[in-house]
């Protein structure tokens, strides 16, 4: 397995084939951003299934598909098709806005990808409207339905809960995946880049104490992903939530993950400046043994914990630069 210098396993890549979306969420890309990578940068499908390869060879288990929006990357099953037959990767998923995913939810379950991730804030269209710059709840509702008809499983709703904006809708959309059988995720906004910072924070740790006493929530042990979150059940066994706290109650000591950017950067953090350039290595001729030696050396800039709380001013890049 690789290892940290701080004795952390990392099973888990998580790779944005692309940092464009065709929605502008509050919290992500700032208003009028055009600052996008070009597309002569973006790892090609060879190089990215090398770079993956060589991460399952030193232990990675689990590979999530992430952007900007994944699904606006061309022949995506196909891409998803040649990592899922990768030996030893165990675990493919997608995270998704489900703008597209109607039209890509079969061929994704065909080429290998067990489950999907939908971030999904409201279930209000005029609250939707306002976080993500469209009126894209209908095509995010066909999109849940496909991939349900898929045999997508579990299907995860990514709620960011922002104070003032979205928090009366969070027992509605308990409702909702109660009555879906989805799994309800909510997340704290993070201070990544001028639009993160102006998000609204809501910490989670009241909102949980209130779902659990509503709820009858207990807590979960059992593995549901590998990510971050914390997960409470409900006794019956009809409801599952899991709260993603990098704010109020970070995860940075048992941290199994690292992003690799459509551009071949990996970052070691998500709140850290830390990263390592794999895209030149890879351009020119760089020995399979040589890149595996590269990742080892990438990884050991892998930083013990993010600074959200003490410094929020100082991450200047926006989510989807990063991946997701």
């Amino acid at each position: 397995m690789l290892q940290d210098r701080f004795g952390r396993s990392i099973e888990y890549l998580r790779l944005s084939v692309t940092d464009r979306c065709d929605l502008r969420c509050s919290y992500c890309i700032p208003k009028g951003f055009k600052d996008f990578e070009e597309p002569e940068n973006w790892l090609t499908f060879d190089e990215i299934e090398r770079v993956v390869a060589a991460f399952v060879s030193l232990g990675t288990r689990r590979v999530r598909l992430t952007g900007g929006e994944p699904l606006l990357r061309r022949d995506l099953p196909l891409l998803a098709g040649r990592l899922a037959a990768l030996p030893g990767l165990q675990d493919l998923s997608l995270t998704t806005n489900a703008t597209q995913l109607a039209r890509h939810a079969d061929a994704l379950s065909r080429a290998g990808v067990k489950r999907v991730n939908v971030s999904l804030d409201s279930l209000r269209r005029e609250c939707v409207n306002a976080i993500t710059g469209r009126d894209s709840l209908p095509q995010v509702m066909a999109g849940l339905e496909a991939a349900r008809a898929a045999g997508l499983s579990p299907i995860k709703i990514n709620m960011v809960a922002m104070k003032d904006v979205n928090e009366a809708d969070i027992e509605t959309m308990v409702g909702f995946c109660i009555a879906n059988g989805f799994v309800l995720r909510l997340i704290e906004a993070m201070p990544m880049g001028d639009s993160g910072r102006n998000t609204a924070y809501l910490d989670l740790q009241p909102v949980l104490e209130q779902l659990r006493l509503r709820f009858g929530l207990l807590p979960q042990n059992s593995e549901m992903g590998g990510g971050p979150a914390r997960y409470w059940r409900s006794a019956d066994g009809a409801f599952t939530l899991g709260v993603i706290t990098p704010i109020s109650q970070h995860f940075c000591a048992t941290c199994n993950r690292v992003r690799l950017s459509v551009d071949g950067t990996l970052y070691m953090c998500l709140g850290q400046e830390e990263s390592f350039e794999l895209r030149p290595l890879l351009r020119s001729g760089i020995s399979d043994q040589g890149l595996l030696d590269a990742i080892r050396q990438a990884i050991e800039l892998k930083p013990e914990r993010h600074e959200f709380r003490e410094n929020p001013g100082k991450l200047i890049r926006i989510m989807s630069m990063t991946g997701g």
